[in-house]
């Protein structure tokens, strides 16, 4: 029972990552709102699958897990109703802006309703990240999950660019105005870019496991491994990577495009050195990447507009940075903990000085916007958790054996690089099914850690071990 409860949990997982992107990226309360809900009853199916076993079985991952607990009880006491006295003391500027509207019910939040909001999520997120620490018990579901994000990249790529090719003028979803950008199911091209790019992520970690499992040295052995790429299942990945990178140069964000080539660059090289005795074919993936991707895919669909709009851009054209400017002295009023989860937009106005005509709800920096919103030290606490997962991802890479592991391990560390370049000059972590793909990659970089190969002889004889 407990292993056909296993099963329909797991099947359950890769259903939702597949139907994250389609509802506007999950960026509306009622997609996010049926977003939890599948969650929070995916993790109470997991406690009673690991009900017998202490810490359900993640004692290994006690530090993330108590690292991410942490910021948790952080953003849960800018909710809570607290005396005046100890606002006044913990968040001065805070209690006298509530003091001068009259409130009777002092917060640490300046937006109680929107903090509420994004605490859910943010509850939701880290019971993803338990789902997928219960579930992935062997590297055959591993696979399967990689697999499933790079068919959900695949998808949104060909409805992206079917979208601009086709000449539609509204979206077939949901009858949104299509301009001449790929979006997808997404609203916003930068979410739809970075979403790619995650997905993209888990397709090269495929390839990069594909290659690595065949390290024939002989002439032969090369040429089979390049047919094979050809014509064999890796050719399917192939294409569905290069599907991507079209939607991805159509997109025109120019960040988008930077994080996805830079990520792939840094992480190729450092695969390069880290990976021990891996296969000449590796080196020709990554090679193949700049060559077909960035020169024969960039000319035909556009990579020359990105590269236009990235010469073009300058700091009297662009608002964002004096949104950075203007949002500091927010930082420095609430340095320990914030103006509250979700309260940027209704926070900031009173502090715009620039003459900057745009509304902005969010901070085009998602560093800067989570430092006002949760404080210093909250944000501190999800940055070590990144530096962690990406420090046991280039360890895996180094020292894991099976092939599938090293190939994630790529995935996973290329995914936390573009985010975090990324991050730098837009809001991608605001959607949630970007929130939601970036997290399950933090739960697989712990993963490849502990995970125990087993071989064929063993999957026949043993059942699944709940």
């Amino acid at each position: 029972m407990n292993t056909k409860l296993h099963n329909y949990a797991f099947y359950a997982l890769l259903g939702l990552l597949i139907w994250l992107p389609i509802p506007l990226g999950s960026n509306r309360p009622w997609a996010w709102g049926l977003m939890e809900l599948v969650i929070f009853c995916l993790s109470l199916t997991c406690a009673f699958l690991r009900k017998e076993q202490p810490w359900m079985g993640l004692r290994a991952y006690r530090l993330p897990i108590g690292l991410w607990l942490a910021f948790l009880a952080l953003a849960t006491i800018q909710v809570i109703p607290l005396p005046g006295q100890v606002v006044a003391f913990l968040s001065p500027v805070s209690y006298e802006t509530q003091w001068g509207l009259g409130v009777t019910q002092f917060h640490l939040s300046m937006d109680v309703g929107q903090s509420q909001i994004n605490l859910l999520k943010a509850m939701s997120y880290f019971c993803l990240l338990i789902v997928v620490l219960v579930l992935i018990n062997n590297e055959k579901r591993l696979r399967l999950l990689l697999l499933t994000l790079l068919a959900s990249g695949a998808i949104q790529a060909l409805y992206g660019t079917l979208e601009i090719l086709s000449g539609t003028h509204y979206s077939l979803l949901f009858g949104l105005p299509v301009a001449d950008v790929s979006t997808g199911s997404f609203v916003y091209k930068n979410h739809y870019a970075n979403f790619l790019m995650l997905c993209l992520s888990a397709g090269i970690g495929l390839m990069v496991a594909t290659l690595q499992s065949n390290q024939g040295g002989t002439r032969r052995d090369l040429m089979r491994s390049i047919i094979s790429t050809l014509l064999g299942s890796k050719a399917l990945i192939r294409i569905s990577l290069a599907i991507m990178v079209i939607a991805l140069v159509m997109s025109r964000s120019r960040m988008g495009n930077t994080a996805f080539f830079a990520s792939m660059t840094i992480i190729g090289i450092l695969a390069l050195v880290m990976i021990k005795n891996r296969s000449r074919s590796l080196s020709i993936l990554i090679i193949s990447m700049f060559v077909i991707d960035v020169f024969i895919v960039g000319a035909w669909f556009g990579l020359d507009k990105v590269q236009e709009r990235l010469e073009a851009t300058s700091f009297a054209q662009e608002g964002r940075d004096e949104v950075v400017i203007d949002s500091l002295p927010m930082l420095q009023d609430f340095p320990l903990f914030g103006t509250g989860g979700g309260s940027f937009y209704s926070s900031f106005p009173s502090y715009k000085v620039a003459n900057i005509q745009p509304f902005y709800d969010h901070a085009h920096n998602d560093y800067l916007q989570m430092s006002i919103e949760y404080g210093l030290p909250a944000t501190l606490l999800l940055a070590l958790l990144v530096i962690w997962c990406f420090l046991k991802s280039v360890r895996a890479m180094r020292k894991r054996r099976p092939s599938i592991f090293k190939g994630t391990a790529f995935a996973c560390c290329m995914a936390m690089l573009g985010m975090a370049i990324h991050m730098t000059v837009d809001f991608p972590l605001q959607a949630p099914a970007n929130a939601c793909y970036f997290v399950v990659f933090l739960a697989l970089s712990l993963l490849i850690n502990q995970l125990k190969m087993t071989t064929g002889k063993k999957r026949r004889s043993k059942k699944v071990t709940i």
